[in-house]
């Protein structure tokens, strides 16, 4: 009951931790979209590229997210506000999955549709567009799912460096060694995971069946 009560008579500011922890990392997944799918492809096209480039984000998943908010702190324009800085830590860490699963997706395209699509006459690109990626979705969906749900997660840390987020009740009771205040963190956070890995989910069945 502290803990319903709690969220009853801390609405306001629960509101709005939810509202910065959503927006941190839908921000961070529409960036890590945007520069991962076409990293992806690149990788698929430019095999020179394919070990720096996922071994480069490889290397960004083993960083300890705690440790990646303090290397970002001292960035020109970046370390100035917390918001930038954890948006820029998310879309780093969220870049792993989606560069390597549409690698994968695209790579996975069966050789024999590939040749049809010459044989008629497609160039690369059409090739890719039209017959790659439309077969591949599915796959790239399923990376995107588990960078959201990792992105979920890692944004309570950025609390630790006044980005807000719903972190902030994690944090604070944690220092204040306050169950109700850290479930108050933890409960919304693993629900809007949940929700996420859901919905993308039957997302990625619906790509399938497509």
């Amino acid at each position: 009951m502290g803990l319903l009560n709690f969220f009853w008579s801390d609405r306001a500011e629960v509101v709005t931790l939810l509202l910065e922890h959503l927006w941190m990392v839908g921000v961070s997944m529409l960036l890590a979209v945007a520069i991962g799918i076409p990293l992806g492809i690149l990788v698929t096209r430019r095999a020179g590229f394919r070990k720096p480039v996922i071994g480069g984000a490889n290397v960004m998943e083993t960083i300890p997210s705690l440790a990646l908010f303090g290397l970002l702190l001292p960035v020109p324009w970046i370390g100035a506000r917390a918001d930038r800085l954890a948006i820029l830590a998310l879309t780093l860490y969220a870049l792993l999955p989606i560069i390597r699963n549409t690698y994968a997706g695209i790579q996975a395209v069966d050789p024999s549709i590939i040749e049809a699509g010459r044989g008629m006459g497609m160039t690369g690109w059409q090739i890719l567009y039209q017959v790659q990626l439309p077969l591949s979705w599915s796959v790239i969906i399923a990376g995107v799912r588990v960078a959201t749900v990792i992105s979920v997660g890692v944004a309570t840390i950025a609390a630790a460096v006044g980005a807000g987020g719903l972190g902030e009740f994690i944090f604070r009771g944690l220092s204040m060694v306050n169950n109700d205040l850290i479930l108050a963190g933890a409960i919304p956070s693993a629900i809007m995971a949940l929700v996420a890995d859901l919905a993308l989910g039957w997302l990625e069945q619906a790509l399938k069946k497509g």
